[in-house]
């Protein structure tokens, strides 16, 4: 990463990144220091335990602290039969209780009731619908649900993230695409390669991933369906086709494109009409766009000014792009949260490459991350968390941090590397 041409080119070029297996596990690093005390009851009517789920999902927020099972006053399965003085008593300041009920040969109702035992007040009493086999994602729902009325902000348990997994050493290395919950389980590989793969970016839809595959033995674009598999090559011009980035309709890719030259620049590719137009002009390299959320504009990396930076150019008006990050001579792989207000990117922070964001409203940079190699960051689609790959003890791994950095977790696989983190959207 010292020289960044260098590294960016070899990156393209000659990746040597590393995959695992696909299950990750999550340890907490840091969190909340006055976390929110809560009880989830088992639920009843299920062979999953559906509240061990969704406690896991709202303790791994670092915002909740649950209360242990052995210490639960009893087991109500409806609000009604909370006896809000024991719970009090017993140190929670809310209760979760549900059901698991059989309403279809193929389908569940889950049933859940959350009580502030303070007040004594019933907060929700709702039921999701579920297929009998998607348990886990309902599940997910339910902690969705208890977050955002508790906290009163929105969260991204019932979404997935991409990342790829390398396992092997060259020149017999094993290359993967997986997708997996966003807690990393569930994990299933959707693309197995002995060529690298790199750069998986979620469709808005969240039905499709636009990766680069060097399974022809130069950098493509592949468009894959997550469902079906369904693949479909998009860019293969000669050089280097790299950096896919989704336009928020869905009908757009910007890209980073070589020239006969070698020199790297952000193109736009039509996806019905694969007709390309070209956005940036210029001798340095341009790389890594990202969208605008209403699309009129592009983000990328260019170390035009002698060092990579972040550059923001409204596309299709022959504007000269505009410079958006000053502080430290390293900033690049830019990200944006829906809002359009807070860009995260990778920057050069002493001795170490770590993970920061910036108001785009004042300029006011903060460094999250404390990685020596941090890098790829991904908004969840709520904009509160960030994935991002790291790497610890010669290994790749996959880390979150709130944006407000308080709360730091740690993605690990069993064996071998992941990395090229997406986070993908909400679903429909």
């Amino acid at each position: 990463m010292i020289d960044w041409k260098k590294a960016f080119v070899a990156l393209i070029v000659l990746l040597s990144t590393s995959i695992a297996e696909a299950q990750l596990k999550i340890d907490i690093t840091s969190g909340v220091t006055d976390p929110v005390p809560i009880a989830l009851v088992p639920f009843i009517g299920s062979s999953m335990d559906v509240a061990e789920v969704v406690q896991a999902d709202l303790v791994r927020s670092g915002r909740f602290r649950a209360l242990a099972r052995e210490r639960q006053p009893g087991t109500p399965t409806r609000a009604a039969d909370v006896v809000a003085a024991n719970w009090r008593a017993a140190g929670t300041d809310y209760v979760v209780v549900g059901r698991v009920v059989q309403i279809m040969d193929a389908a569940v109702a889950v049933d859940f009731e959350l009580v502030n035992v303070l007040t004594g007040q019933r907060l929700l009493l709702e039921r999701l619908v579920a297929r009998s086999g998607a348990m886990r994602n309902a599940a997910h729902q339910v902690a969705d649900r208890i977050y955002e009325k508790i906290i009163g902000a929105k969260s991204a348990f019932a979404t997935r993230i991409a990342y790829v997994s390398v396992d092997g050493a060259p020149p017999a290395q094993r290359y993967q695409l997986v997708i997996a919950d966003a807690d990393g389980e569930g994990a299933r590989v959707i693309l197995e390669s002995k060529f690298p793969l790199m750069s998986p970016a979620w469709s808005p839809d969240g039905e499709s991933l636009a990766y680069v595959s060097f399974e022809t033995r130069r950098a493509a674009i592949y468009v894959q369906r997550v469902r079906t598999a369904e693949r479909t090559r998009v860019s293969d011009r000669p050089g280097v086709n790299g950096a896919p980035a989704w336009s928020p309709d869905g009908r757009k890719l910007a890209l980073t494109l070589s020239s006969a030259a070698g020199n790297l620049d952000v193109h736009v590719l039509d996806l019905q009409t694969r007709e390309y137009t070209r956005v940036t002009d210029d001798p340095a390299i341009d790389t890594e766009p990202v969208w605008s959320a209403d699309g009129s504009t592009l983000l990328f990396t260019s170390d035009r000014a002698g060092g990579p930076q972040i550059y923001r150019v409204r596309v299709g008006t022959g504007e000269r792009p505009q410079r958006v990050t000053f502080a430290g001579a390293y900033n690049a792989r830019p990200r944006l949260v829906g809002d359009g207000q807070t860009l995260a990117f990778v920057t050069r922070d002493g001795n170490g490459y770590r993970i920061a964001v910036q108001d785009l409203r004042n300029g006011a940079m903060r460094t999250l991350s404390a990685g020596r190699q941090d890098e790829s960051p991904s908004f969840s689609p709520d904009g509160g968390t960030l994935i991002f790959a790291a790497r610890e003890r010669g290994r790749g791994v996959l880390q979150t941090v709130s944006v407000d950095g308080l709360v730091l977790q740690r993605l690990k696989s069993e064996r071998g590397d992941v990395r090229d983190p997406a986070w993908g959207p909400f679903s429909p």
